[in-house]
């Protein structure tokens, strides 16, 4: 028994040096990564009360006391929401936002949340990854009848668990036309180490057509790609002071799994849907799947200053509007698009002329529901520039609220002073002259690169992007935001530009109180 305790024990010993030995090393070398995992994982400080969870474009959602019941009024409502400049949908959501608000309660809180459907159809709520009383598990026709529109049901819970879980309708078509929201909560003895910031992030997408404004719930492929109800450039940074520790908690409730990437930091994982990970457990990366149906939460130390990337890495969700174009294609000198392949291919049918007729063309991208081997007619293609820079003056009148149409050449000025000096020059100088030559170029319209510049728009001319490099917004696409990594200096200037603001319902209204 003895030589096997021995044995045993030389063998963890060896097993904790070759653990210790990296971390060793790291230490050496003086890496950021070190100096994270030191201030981070390891570090343990006095406790702290738990910082306000922040879940930007939404907000929380607000509760009176009965006692010392926490009671909260959810209703499920049919939302129009821009998602984009010049873009909005019709989806659907809770208390005029889809996401929904996030409830915010503590271990030991008793909670009520009166529910009611505003809806056009009966639907139920599920509260994902509770663990309660059968008849409010919000599963119609097995735990609770539907609620029938103009109803109200009141689901109540004693919160013995802490984590990062979600409320969602229970109808599968509805929650793909939005209607889902967080529910945090926050354990009664607060986390350590203790974090400054505190981020909840919802993944959604939606299958919708250009000149459409509802989702298509039943689609398999997807053309926006949101970060809390908003698509790049749209989408509002988290902001940061240099050597804070963050936490951001990524909700997914969709048809696609997201691969999210965070720039600059190495961060721990610290918790799922079931709650919080034993610290002995947590494992880094800078990339994180979170699936359907999930939740994970990740810790970091934000030591590096920045305006970091976090987005999801699967190539067509970094990317809006993408559908299959019709006609030309803005890149290649006259090859069109939007007929199926075999008319490409010179295997005319139907109409006599095809395949050399202007409405005809290679299929590329993905489609949206709708075929693409009929006759279309072209509506871009034929377009002389003058008249497309026109009926583009008539967007930028939309996006300015209050200003006269611009010409066509107006516009072409517009875009140059937002693009950059000769703007129009410098995007063509970024091709090869051989480009033409080279496989796989030109690819659909809407998969080519960078969009136009945005910054002008009122929906971006918010504080929390103030001090971002010129022209970012024109590689802002899809399931993109920013993590603002913010000096002293610079993070009390953008803190003090959001209090200015006074917005109401403003989400960060706990962190600048």
């Amino acid at each position: 028994m003895s030589d096997r305790r021995s044995f045993l024990q030389r063998a963890f010993g060896l097993g904790a040096g070759l653990l210790a030995a990296p971390q060793l090393l790291q230490a050496q070398t003086g890496s950021a990564s070190a100096e994270g995992i030191r201030q981070g994982a390891l570090a343990h400080g006095p406790l702290v009360a738990h910082a306000p969870v922040v879940t930007t474009e939404v907000g929380d959602l607000p509760f009176t006391m009965d006692g010392k019941t926490k009671v909260f009024q959810l209703f499920a409502q049919v939302v129009r929401q821009q998602i984009a400049p010049n873009k909005s949908i019709d989806v659907w959501g809770f208390n005029g936002s889809a996401p929904g608000p996030t409830i915010q309660v503590t271990q030991g809180d008793h909670v009520r949340v009166v529910f009611e459907n505003q809806l056009p159809e009966a639907t139920s709520l599920h509260w994902h990854g509770f663990e309660d009383l059968i008849g409010y598990d919000g599963m119609p026709g097995v735990s609770q009848s539907l609620v029938r529109p103009g109803e109200k049901f009141v689901y109540e819970f004693d919160i013995h668990q802490e984590g990062t879980y979600f409320y969602h309708s229970h109808m599968a078509m509805q929650e793909m036309a939005g209607m889902l929201g967080a529910f945090i909560m926050h354990p009664r003895v607060p986390y350590r180490p203790h974090c400054e910031r505190d981020f909840v992030l919802h993944f959604q997408e939606y299958a919708v057509l250009p000149n459409n404004t509802v989702p298509n719930t039943m689609n398999m492929e997807y053309n926006w790609l949101l970060i809390n109800g908003k698509a790049g450039p749209a989408s509002t940074p988290l902001i940061v002071r240099q050597g804070d520790r963050v936490r951001i908690r990524m909700v997914n409730l969709g048809m696609d799994h997201h691969p999210i990437h965070l720039h600059g930091h190495t961060f721990y994982v610290t918790g799922t849907e079931g709650g919080r990970i034993p610290e002995t457990a947590w494992w880094p990366g800078n990339t994180m799947l979170v699936g359907v149906g999930q939740s994970r939460t990740v810790e970091f130390v934000a030591n590096n200053p920045g305006d970091w990337m976090l987005h999801c890495h699967l190539p067509h969700h970094m990317m809006n509007q993408m559908s299959s174009q019709v006609g030309k294609l803005t890149r290649s000198g006259g090859l069109m698009a939007g007929g199926d392949m075999n008319m490409a291919m010179g295997l005319p049918q139907g109409t006599p002329g095809a395949p050399m007729g202007e409405d005809y063309g290679a299929s590329l991208g993905r489609g949206m529901g709708f075929g693409s081997d009929a006759d279309i007619a072209t509506t871009n293609g034929p377009l002389s520039e003058g008249k497309s820079m026109d009926a583009m003056g008539d967007m930028q009148r939309q996006m300015k609220t209050g200003e006269p149409k611009l010409s066509g050449e107006q516009m072409r000025n517009a875009m140059a002073m937002d693009m950059g000096t000769d703007a129009m020059q410098e995007q063509a100088a970024s091709l090869s002259p051989q480009a033409k030559n080279v496989p796989n170029f030109p690819q659909d319209a809407y998969m080519e690169g960078p969009m136009m510049n945005m910054e002008h728009t009122r929906m971006l001319a918010k504080p929390e992007n103030c001090g971002l490099r010129p022209g970012w917004s024109a590689s802002m696409q899809g399931m993109m935001t920013f993590l603002r990594v913010l000096p002293p200096a610079q993070f009390d200037e953008v803190i003090g530009k959001m209090r200015q603001a006074k917005r109401a319902n403003d989400p960060y209204a706990a962190v600048l109180a």
